[in-house]
């Protein structure tokens, strides 16, 4: 499971709908991030240009800060709220908006600065020395120093706590404050991921000496809890003195709980919230047609894992493990559990956005039940063999084992599913003990993380209890060679073990859905303009702009503005005044530099299918506002 048994979601750590600091969608624990590719960079030894630092004049990250407006989102109901021990999306969702990373992830899968706001790595590799972001202060108005940084890493690394971290930063030797702004680390072999790991789920940066993480939520983040019932809700309001330049880009924040995903989408369609990111496939479909709500899918590396412990029987029996994978058909079941959405998987955590690794070299066995009777049957089981499923009641994993059940049942493997509520599955790491199960994690920046918590021998989160000899070299190398080539072949070598012997399935690779109330996605009246169908209404890009600046505040707007792919052109700016003139605003004081610039964002480019000659222009004018709408969100969340 990922990023803590926890971290399977998707969009959770790239600035959020009001541009928190360290979620993906940061108010949608729903999957831990991920871009449309992920190749992993070579190790910066220098940090990018610091978040918090000063901007410019007239920049658009010197704009007011905060935007208004309150957003409601429907969440699970979150049981461990101490960082260190969150499980669930809801618990993720809540502390990526109270707290704040060290260094953070974005959209392409780079290291950003966020309290760090630089970083200087040694030439060995073995130490990295980073610089506070000055005036940055805790919810309790306490300055943050390098003595929290120090003191939150030190008790995530703890062995005695047993912490699901402790693995994770068991290469570090030492954590030092050299003074209030700078801490340093010195890790006993190099790590070309260690920058991702200091952005694991669970290392938000505490207080030093917290000793009620659990109750108290006293962050650096974007959002300060003012209210919170277990069971009920939690309220939070922007945190008036948050370091980022123009964030957050909401008011107000409420996390509203629910029993079940059904009754959150229940609850969106009714209007008593706003939006909400985890619902079963098969309610995604249904939502895309409601005209008054904006559906969006994006591509994740998340998965859910099926996994038998290969510790004990029938597990430890390699021909049992195979019968498994053969009683198993992926595309049926991507094509009937997720409808279509994701990737199909192929019994590796590396999958297809890993460009860079990802490889169909080994072939996958088709679907073959007699053959899978046929093993069972040497390995001593001719009557077949009778498990227990145990299952999370999130997500699709109940309808995968649905599937399963009627799958396996051809090859003579007989299970009884077991759905427990998702924060009983995972509560108390019974999850690790079951003999097969269903579990879900989350995607990630680099592949590495996957092998290091959940396949090497002794690994934290090794629910399969996998060990192999072979296996934990390659991880072991993949994680410290510093030559990339080395460690692609690593990787290539690594899926073929799990394809061939590995006691996992991953059927699918989900994408991340959500669905949220168009009139809070969508600010601005008409958008088909901005393809030059100006034949549908007068100065419609000025309107998209405003309409942006209300959603995502002039700082978003800008930050939105520059990381976009779609170009001004002359047109744009002689038709609609307005927005050469928003744009100056903005800062953008070299109007035709800008009309050079990339601009807005790569899903307009879906819109052009809409412009439709035959249609009359409402039609086509509702039809593009529609999926421009979608396409500024689903923009603004991966930003």
């Amino acid at each position: 499971m990922a990023q803590s048994m926890l971290s399977r979601r998707a969009f959770l750590r790239r600035a959020t709908l009001f541009g928190t600091s360290a979620a993906a969608l940061g108010i949608l624990a729903a999957c831990g991030q991920q871009p449309a590719s992920t190749t992993v960079p070579a190790n910066p030894t220098t940090a990018p240009a610091p978040v918090g630092a000063a901007a410019p004049a007239g920049s658009p990250a010197a704009m007011p800060a905060q935007g208004q407006g309150t957003l409601r989102a429907a969440l699970d109901i979150p049981v461990k709220l101490d960082p260190a021990f969150a499980s669930s999306d809801s618990e993720i969702a809540i502390l990526n908006n109270v707290y704040d990373y060290l260094v953070d992830v974005d959209h392409q899968s780079k290291i950003q600065p966020r309290l760090a706001q630089s970083w200087k790595i040694s030439a060995d590799g073995l130490t990295y020395t980073f610089t506070l972001a000055p005036n940055v202060s805790f919810h309790d108005g306490s300055p943050l120093t390098a003595k929290d940084v120090v003191w939150t890493f030190n008790r995530l690394r703890d062995p005695q706590l047993e912490l699901p971290t402790s693995s994770l930063y068991a290469n570090v030797d030492t954590i030092t404050a050299e003074d209030d702004q700078q801490v340093v680390f010195k890790l006993k072999q190099t790590n070309p991921f260690f920058l991702y790991d200091l952005s694991d789920n669970h290392a938000v940066v505490l207080k030093a000496e917290t000793a009620d993480a659990a109750t108290k939520f006293n962050g650096t983040g974007p959002f300060k809890v003012v209210s919170y019932s277990p069971e009920d809700r939690m309220e939070l309001v922007a945190n008036d003195k948050y370091f980022v330049s123009g964030k957050p880009g909401l008011s107000k924040l409420s996390f509203i709980f629910f029993k079940d995903e059904v009754a959150g989408v229940d609850a969106l369609r009714s209007g008593q919230i706003d939006l909400t990111t985890r619902m079963p496939s098969s309610l995604f479909p249904t939502l895309q047609s409601e005209p008054n709500l904006t559906a969006l899918s994006i591509p994740t590396n998340g998965f859910d894992l099926v996994r038998l412990r290969a510790d004990q029987k029938p597990g430890d029996d390699p021909r049992v493990i195979k019968a498994i994978k053969l009683a198993t058909d992926r595309k049926a079941i991507f094509g009937s559990v997720e409808l279509g959405q994701g990737a199909v998987g192929r019994d590796s955590p590396i999958g297809p956005l890993f460009t860079a690794y990802y490889t169909e070299d080994t072939e996958i066995p088709a679907a073959d039940p007699e053959a899978a009777r046929k093993l069972l049957a040497e390995a001593g089981y001719p009557n077949g063999i009778k498990l227990d499923l145990h299952v999370p009641d999130s997500g699709d994993r109940p309808d995968l084992a649905v599937v399963l059940k009627e799958q396996w049942a051809k090859a003579g493997i007989e299970v009884n599913p077991v759905v427990q509520p998702e924060s009983i599955y995972y509560g108390d790491n019974g999850w690790l003990d079951v003999g097969l199960g269903i579990t879900g994690w989350g995607s990630r920046p680099t592949p590495q993380f996957y092998l290091d918590v959940m396949l090497v021998t002794g690994a934290k989160w090794n629910e399969s209890h996998f060990s192999d000899t072979e296996f934990d070299k390659l991880a072991a190398l993949a994680g410290s060679t510093l030559d990339e080539q080395e460690r692609v072949q690593a990787y290539r070598d690594i899926q073929r073990i799990l394809i061939e012997r590995g006691p996992i399935v991953i059927p699918y690779f989900f994408a991340q859905l959500g669905a949220m109330i168009a009139s809070a996605a969508r600010q601005a009246p008409s958008l088909a303009h901005l393809f030059g169908a100006d034949r549908l209404g007068r100065d419609v890009f000025s309107r998209v702009l405003l309409g942006a600046r209300d959603l995502l505040g002039l700082a978003g707007l800008g930050s939105l503005l520059a990381r976009s792919r779609i170009v001004f052109n002359e047109r744009n700016m002689k038709t609609d005044p307005t927005a050469a003139e928003l744009l100056l605003v903005l800062g953008y004081h070299d109007v035709p530099v800008v009309m050079r610039h990339e601009q807005l964002i790569w899903a307009y480019q879906e819109m052009v299918s809409y412009d439709d000659t035959e249609a009359p222009p409402d039609v086509r004018a509702a039809a593009v506002e529609n999926s421009l709408a979608a396409a500024l969100r689903t923009a603004h969340m991966l930003l």
